[in-house]
């Protein structure tokens, strides 16, 4: 039933517990304490999700980045920059993958050149510069 909520509310975040009780068979006070044991459980979050083009946003990368020795604290530091969206360690070509959102390609390049590639254990970096962007979507766990 978790899920069914869940993926009520991956539609529109803001639909009414009541809307979503008809629509999974609960009554609006059992979806309101489910959702709320969610959000306490850390598994899911509502939040308002921005096209960064619209918001002055208009370079977006991931940057492909291999480290000499441990990655966590590499990871960390690049967790701790606005403009790192995501963080990932990966097995494969890449110790870390990186989405980064810049505001013009100045801002991409001061970010790569002058931050990540100054960080102790980055032995390089690859980027890969998104020309379009076709689909994005957050409705992860529910498929």
């Amino acid at each position: 039933m978790s899920l069914a909520i869940i993926e009520q509310l991956q539609e529109d975040g803001r639909r009414p517990y009541a809307a979503i009780g008809k629509a999974v068979g609960l009554s609006e006070a059992a979806v309101r304490q489910r959702v709320q044991k969610l959000l306490d459980q850390g598994v899911m979050q509502i939040v308002a999700v921005t096209d960064p083009l619209t918001v002055g946003f208009r370079r977006q990368a991931m940057v492909g980045i291999n480290v000499e020795g441990d990655l966590d604290p590499v990871a960390d530091a690049l967790s701790a920059m606005d403009e790192c969206e995501y963080v990932v360690m990966t097995a494969g070509s890449f110790d870390l993958m990186v989405e980064i959102v810049c505001e013009d390609d100045d801002h991409l390049l001061d970010v790569i050149n002058k931050r990540i590639r100054a960080l102790p254990g980055v032995r390089s970096t690859e980027s890969f510069v998104y020309l379009k962007l076709k689909k994005q979507t957050y409705m992860w766990g529910t498929r």
